[in-house]
């Protein structure tokens, strides 16, 4: 009868790795080391389920699970904590987060959940103000995400635009300063007002109540697939991309899209 595994099972393989007579890679890695891992797991297990691959997504989830069990072993080696109060910890903040699932509290739909839920966390991060909150946004998202989560922090302490056009209008500005920032030639200034650019698009982002990350991502994979088209109908006509004009490329462009 083939063995089954539990999470105990998990945890005492990897002690074992790591340990004296285990595996050397394993034994040399810290948090530190294993940063790159944490977020290439995270984007695999993204990709299973953009995929709709359900095998794969069990595959990368397992995966993901690796990631905490090594730390955590990495971390009771070091007495910081345990995968008891890994544990222990997640599911007093779910218990603790959803009042009205384990408590008194009343969520009729996911917008009260939602504001339930950054009340409950500002009060277990003990934020007295919406700075506090704001600085609290790690700095390892990326740019696109981390950006909106500071915008919806500062527009819930009523530092926002009113209305769609407002925001439109700043894209508007922010564009026209980094043009005459790049007619003036001036490197730092093109480079500053390119993100402020960029900030104001994902704040216009929220107003048109889309994702922002999302939405770059789906532009990115038209253009592959248009790219991947106007090459396949150059190759089918005895041509190279590199040896064609624009107006020509242009063309190809306009058949595929």
């Amino acid at each position: 009868m083939e063995k089954t595994y539990k999470f105990d099972d998990l945890m005492n393989i990897i002690r074992q790795l790591r340990s004296e007579n285990g595996c050397p890679w394993d034994r040399e890695q810290t948090h530190e080391s294993l940063r790159e891992c944490m977020i290439e797991e995270a984007y695999e297990t993204v990709e299973a389920i953009n995929n709709q691959d359900t095998e794969n997504l069990c595959e990368e989830l397992g995966d993901m699970l690796l990631q905490v069990a090594l730390h955590t072993a990495i971390a009771e080696e070091t007495k910081e904590f345990t995968i008891q109060d890994v544990i222990e910890g997640e599911c007093k903040k779910m218990i603790n987060r959803h009042p009205h699932v384990f408590g008194d509290a009343k969520a009729d739909n996911s917008t009260d959940f939602l504001n339930n839920w950054e009340e409950i966390k500002q009060k277990e991060k003990k934020h007295t103000n919406a700075s506090e909150g704001i600085l609290s946004v790690p700095k390892a998202l990326p740019a696109n995400i981390r950006a909106e989560k500071v915008q919806k922090k500062a527009a819930k302490a009523g530092f926002d635009f009113s209305n769609y056009e407002q925001a439109l209008e700043k894209v508007y500005e922010e564009l026209l300063e980094l043009k005459n920032a790049q007619e003036n030639g001036d490197f730092n200034s093109v480079s500053e007002e390119f993100g402020d650019l960029m900030f104001s698009v994902v704040n216009l982002s929220r107003f048109l109540q889309l994702n922002a990350e999302n939405s770059l991502t789906n532009a990115t994979n038209k253009f592959i697939n248009r790219f991947v088209g106007i090459e396949r109908i150059a190759e089918q006509e005895g041509k190279r991309l590199s040896d064609m004009s624009i107006s020509e490329l242009d063309a190809l462009w306009g058949r595929v899209k």
